[in-house]
């Protein structure tokens, strides 16, 4: 499942758990694309719960859609990520490393307080 909340005018939060299908993942890109137009000097936070790896037609669906993805990079400066799996949170900070201007920290799941402190900083 895939679930975006407008916190603010400058912050979205973002919800993935379970297997994403192409609905999905269709549903969820165009609503997080649509809801991020107005933002500048955004924030997001992620939060990746019982996650497991989307099915090929949800990849497929991603693809189609990575240059509107990219472009929504200039308009996030901050990204916290919560997850129960190391290896997301490993991932996350990798981007940050390699995506520039954006800032990507990872956190446990449960540590949502120091999550949100640090996208408020």
């Amino acid at each position: 499942m895939f679930n975006i909340t407008k916190q603010s005018p400058d912050r979205l939060d973002i919800e993935l758990f379970g297997t994403l299908n192409t609905d999905d993942m269709r549903l969820g890109l165009d609503e997080l694309i649509e809801q991020s137009e107005d933002i500048k000097n955004g924030k997001m936070l992620y939060k990746i719960k019982d996650f497991t790896m989307p099915t090929i037609g949800a990849i497929g669906v991603e693809f189609t859609r990575l240059s509107k993805l990219f472009g929504l990079l200039g308009k996030f400066d901050k990204c916290a990520v919560l997850s129960d799996a190391s290896w997301i949170r490993t991932a996350a900070e990798i981007e940050g490393a390699i995506f520039p201007g954006i800032e990507i920290k990872s956190f446990p799941l449960d540590d949502v307080k120091a999550a949100e402190d640090w996208l408020a900083a």
